[in-house]
């Protein structure tokens, strides 16, 4: 019998207008662009059948400035939740097909009360923005639309994850939002963030430029540091979204998410042993070491194109999900700038955050000199990696390869920074700087008075090489606990995270910290 209750009929009427959002005509406007729909989005993210949409009956504001009388469902944007992977997150989702997605009041109240929800359950947020920025003819409305979801993303930020997908334009003071989250993934050819658009550079300074030059993926990855992962294409980012929150607890309260590994925990890799050259000036590759050490296939590096002399990601290393930082001696010899810096810094506060402990891999000969790097703060920027591992409360456990060499040394989870397990290998060099450097200083009165001053430096180079630049004099004085062969790396990190688990720190009761920005 087919149900004729008119109440219902209207409803389903209602129901079906409000999922075509713009109408089919736009919808497939953006399907020739090579993009989807705010709803098809989800359906890709979020498990099958999952999705619960709320105020889906929401309509935009009437135009006071008389430009459009157009009322839409939803007003813009998709919100509700639904689950990834089993587990809960709260979700919006920006309707370019409906006013450009542009942030009006309507669609900061829907998005605000997703975020609260995410909140008050403790849950992952997650924003698909796609969107022209401030609706113009709302005119204030909008802008205080966009400083209530800022407001949410700085309160939130360490509470529970917060993951922007940039799916489309993210245009002036909307850029905001997704720089106030925890992660933002882009898609090439398809993402674009900027203060100032093109037009307005233009008109400013007569200079043309297209929207990928200034705020496209690959300047964001590469050159800007804003974005922190990328694809080709929409779904991959939607995949990539779902396996990064698998490294993330829910919440600050929970910790990360525990995965039976594939491999042996106790495996020795030979080849480890015979990673780091005998000469010392030569590079080798560090992301081979990371790969060998974690769980196969799990290391997800973040910020792969931007700092590159810096690595840092997440993985797993016995099941444990973990956050590396490391330096490539394969890029600028390892050396730390000001980049470098802010990376590893903002990282390593992520990841204290969430209770994911730190695994950090020292080859550095320290920070980059030049009166370009002095000029522009690298004293402030380094000091923001000092800042963020003496403040993380994680489990963290450090293993130096080879050079550790002033400021290096120290802030690169030195064990003065209360960093719980410090390994070398034989092949760690510690010192305040390196065997030529202080030759220089310790002996020039004799080098010059010698004979032969390039002989003499030679071997009073090998002598202080061989007395102090070695893992077993810091290890005699504590500086180390302990000195292992590379093939052990992974069963003792494994071992370590173990005892590690329970870990409790008692900080000093304070407001916040003042970090050097």
């Amino acid at each position: 019998m087919v149900d004729q209750d008119p109440r219902i009929l209207r409803l389903r009427e209602i129901r079906e207008r409000a999922s075509v959002g713009g109408g089919t005509e736009r919808i497939a406007t953006q399907h020739a662009k090579g993009k989807l729909t705010a709803r098809e989005r989800l359906d890709v993210l979020l498990d099958p059948g999952t999705f619960n949409e709320l105020e889906p009956f929401i309509t935009n504001r009437p135009d006071e400035m008389g430009l459009s009388n157009e009322r839409y469902l939803g007003d813009g944007v998709v919100t509700g939740y639904g689950q990834i992977n089993g587990r809960t997150v709260y979700v919006y989702a920006q309707d370019f097909t409906v006013f450009g997605g542009t942030l009006s009041e309507m669609q900061s109240h829907k998005i605000c009360r997703v975020m609260d929800l995410a909140l008050r359950n403790g849950v992952p947020i997650i924003g698909l923005i796609d969107s022209g920025g401030a609706r113009i003819q709302e005119g204030v409305k909008s802008l205080g639309g966009y400083a209530e979801i800022f407001r949410r993303n700085a309160q939130f930020s360490g509470v529970i994850p917060q993951i922007s997908l940039m799916l489309g334009p993210c245009a002036g003071g909307a850029a905001y939002s997704p720089a106030l989250t925890d992660l933002i993934i882009m898609v090439r050819q398809h993402s674009f963030m900027f203060l100032t658009g093109p037009e307005v550079i233009r008109a400013v300074t007569g200079e043309v430029i297209d929207h990928e030059q200034l705020g496209g993926t690959d300047i964001h990855m590469a050159i800007s540091g804003t974005s922190h992962l990328s694809t080709d294409s929409e779904q991959e980012a939607l995949s990539l979204c779902r396996s990064v929150l698998g490294y993330f607890p829910s919440n600050n309260l929970e910790n990360p998410p525990y995965s039976a590994p594939h491999a042996d925990p106790n495996e020795m890799i030979e080849e480890l042993n015979h990673i780091v050259p005998l000469d010392p000036a030569t590079p080798y590759q560090m992301h081979r070491v990371i790969e060998l050490i974690c769980d196969p296939g799990t290391f997800l590096e973040i910020q792969p194109a931007w700092a590159q002399n810096a690595i840092i990601g997440l993985a797993r290393i016995g099941g444990h999900s973990v956050g590396i930082v490391a330096q490539e001696p394969s890029v600028m010899a390892g050396v730390i700038d000001i980049d470098a810096s802010d990376k590893i810094s903002r990282f390593v506060r992520m990841c204290d955050c969430f209770n994911i402990p730190l695994i950090t891999f020292v080859d550095s000969p320290g920070f980059l000199p030049g009166i370009d790097q002095e000029h522009r703060g690298i004293i402030r920027h380094g000091a923001k990696v000092l800042y963020a591992y003496s403040e993380a409360t994680v489990p963290k456990i450090s293993v130096i390869t080879r050079k550790a060499y002033g400021g290096a040394y120290v802030v690169m989870s030195s064990k003065y920074l209360c960093t719980d397990v410090n390994y070398a290998w034989p092949s760690a060099e510690i010192a305040v700087m390196g065997p030529e450097g202080a030759v220089n200083i310790l002996y020039r009165k004799q080098i010059n008075e010698s004979p032969d001053p390039a002989m003499e430096r030679q071997r009073l180079t090998a002598m202080y090489r061989e007395r102090f630049i070695n893992p077993y004099f810091a290890a005699e004085a504590g500086y180390v606990d302990d000195i292992i062969e590379p093939r052990e790396t992974r069963q003792k990190i494994v071992t370590s995270l173990a005892a590690l688990r329970d870990k409790f720190t008692d900080a000093p009761p304070r407001k916040h910290g003042n970090i050097p920005v």
